[in-house]
C-alpha cells in the first residue's frame, strides 16, 4: 500500500489468473448471488502469460468512484461492480475499529482501473481473472481477511476458482444464501509440474453471446441440461482423484468429454448458441488424430464460451503438438508466447498417420503457458496504474 506523502493517498496494486475449467460451470440457481447449479474445477494458468493487473485507490481528491477498463472508463454503477464493493466494505467495517484513520478510509471515494494481457470477452476467461484482481486488490486495500472467493463469484462466477493456484474447485454448495458456495484448492501449481497449456487463438473478437446470457437460455430450454447435472457429482470425484494421482490419460479423457458435453448442451439450447467454429471442429479432430497415431491419450482439448482451444499436454509433448498445429494451421504471422518450445521436425510417417485439413491463418497465435499461482500483490510503485499525478497511467500519457 502507497501512501509515500502521508496525505491520504492509498494505492494497492494486484495481478490475478485466468484460469480454465476442466469441469464446467454453466447455469445458475440464483442469478443475483451467481450461484452455480452444479459444481466444477479448473486449472489455474500462468501470470506471466494470462493475467489481470489492478490498482485501486482512495484519495481525499476524489470526488467520486471511478473505474477504468483497458484504457476506457466503465460505469462503476454495474451492479456486480457494487456488490462487491458493497461487500468488501461491509467486511472491512466489522474489521476496523473506531480510530479516525481507519474510519476515514472507508468514507473516501474509490478509483479503479484494470487491465488484461489478453483478450477481453474472447472466451479466455478474462472476467474470472479481472474480478479475482479486483476482489483480492480491494481485499488489500481495506485489510479484509480469511476467505474471498465468495465476494469474487459474487462478481464473475468463476472469478472465485482464480483467487487460488494450481487446481481449484468451485464448490456449489447448498445454502440459499450463498455461504457454502466458494473455491477450494485441489493441489498447489507446484503439484503436477509436468503439465501445460496450450491456447489456440481462433479469435480475439467479442463473442456473440455473452456467458450470462447464454446460461439463462440453456438453463430454461435444455432438456440435457438437467442429465448433465446429474453427472456432474461422479466427473469431479473422477477429476479430483485423476489430477491426485497425476493420472493423465484420465484427466484428459474427462476433460474432453465434459467440453464435448458443455457445447451439446449450448447446441441443445433453443435457439442454440455456439461458441465453437470450424476451425475450433478441426482443433478437435487434429487432438484425436494425435492421441489415436500414437495409442495412447498425449493431449486433450477444452474449450470455454468461445472458439479458441486451451489444450492441456505434459512437457514432453509441447514440441510434437506445437509442430502439427504450425503445420496444419501455417501463418507467415503466427507466434508463440510463453516458454520457449523446442524444435521437432514432423517426418513423413507422423503426417501419414494424422492428418486434418489444412486451414492457413486459422489460429492466429499460441500461448504455451504452465500452471500458476494465485493472485500476487505487486510491490513495485512503477508497476501502478496511476502516474504520479494519481490519475490512470493512460490518461496521463495522452495528456503529454
Amino acid at each position: 500500500m502507497q501512501d509515500p506523502n502521508n496525505d491520504g493517498f492509498l494505492c494497492v496494486t494486484c495481478t490475478a489468473p485466468v484460469n480454465i475449467a476442466v469441469i464446467k460451470y454453466w447455469g445458475k440457481r440464483n442469478e443475483k448471488l451467481i450461484l452455480p447449479t452444479n459444481s466444477s474445477l479448473s486449472v489455474t494458468l500462468g501470470q506471466d502469460e494470462l493475467r489481470a493487473k489492478t490498482s485501486v485507490a482512495v484519495s481525499s481528491d476524489f470526488n467520486e468512484d471511478k473505474m477504468w477498463l483497458n484504457g476506457k472508463e466503465q460505469s462503476i454503477e454495474n451492479p456486480r461492480i457494487q456488490n462487491v464493493l458493497k461487500e468488501i466494505k461491509r467486511r472491512a467495517r466489522k474489521r476496523l475499529s473506531d480510530s479516525e484513520n481507519e474510519a476515514d478510509l472507508l468514507l473516501k471515494h474509490v478509483h479503479i482501473v484494470s487491465e488484461n494481457n489478453f483478450p477481453t470477452a474472447a472466451g479466455l476467461a478474462s472476467s474470472a481473472a479481472g474480478y479475482a484482481c479486483l476482489v483480492y486488490s480491494l481485499a488489500k486495500l481495506y485489510g479484509v481477511q480469511g476467505e474471498i472467493s465468495d465476494i469474487a463469484r459474487q462478481g464473475s462466477g468463476s472469478a472465485c476458482r482464480s483467487i487460488y493456484g494450481g487446481y481449484v474447485a468451485w464448490e456449489k454448495g447448498k445454502a440459499d444464501d450463498g455461504t457454502d458456495s466458494y473455491a477450494v484448492q485441489i493441489a498447489p501449481e507446484t503439484h503436477w509440474p509436468e503439465m501445460r497449456a496450450l491456447i489456440l487463438v481462433v479469435s480475439d473478437q467479442k463473442k456473440d453471446v455473452g456467458s450470462t446470457e447464454g446460461m439463462q437460455t440453456t438453463i430454461s430450454t435444455s432438456e440435457l441440461m438437467q442429465q448433465r447435472i446429474q453427472g456432474i457429482d461422479k466427473k469431479m470425484k473422477l477429476m479430483t482423484q485423476a489430477i491426485k494421482e497425476k493420472d493423465f490419460p484420465t484427466f484428459a479423457k474427462l476433460t474432453m468429454q465434459d467440453s464435448n458435453q458443455f457445447h451439446a448442451v449450448c447446441l441443445d439450447t433453443y435457439p442454440p448458441v455456439f461458441y465453437m467454429t470450424d476451425v475450433s471442429r478441426q482443433i478437435i479432430q487434429l487432438v484425436h488424430s494425435i492421441n489415436d497415431s500414437t495409442g495412447h491419450i498425449k493431449v486433450a482439448y477444452t474449450f470455454d464460451a468461445g472458439p479458441n482451444a486451451c489444450l492441456y499436454l505434459l512437457e514432453k509433448d509441447v514440441p510434437l503438438v506445437v509442430s502439427f498445429v504450425q503445420h496444419y494451421f501455417p501463418s507467415s504471422t503466427m507466434h508463440i508466447t510463453g516458454p520457449a518450445v523446442s524444435e521437432y521436425t514432423l517426418t513423413s510417417d507422423d503426417l501419414e498417420k494424422v492428418k486434418v485439413q489444412p486451414n492457413p491463418g486459422a489460429v492466429k497465435y499460441i500461448i504455451h503457458t504452465k500452471v500458476g499461482c494465485g493472485p500476487q500483490v505487486v510491490t513495485d510503485p512503477a508497476e501502478s496504474l496511476f502516474s504520479a499525478n494519481r490519475k490512470p497511467k493512460h490518461e496521463s500519457s495522452l495528456e503529454r
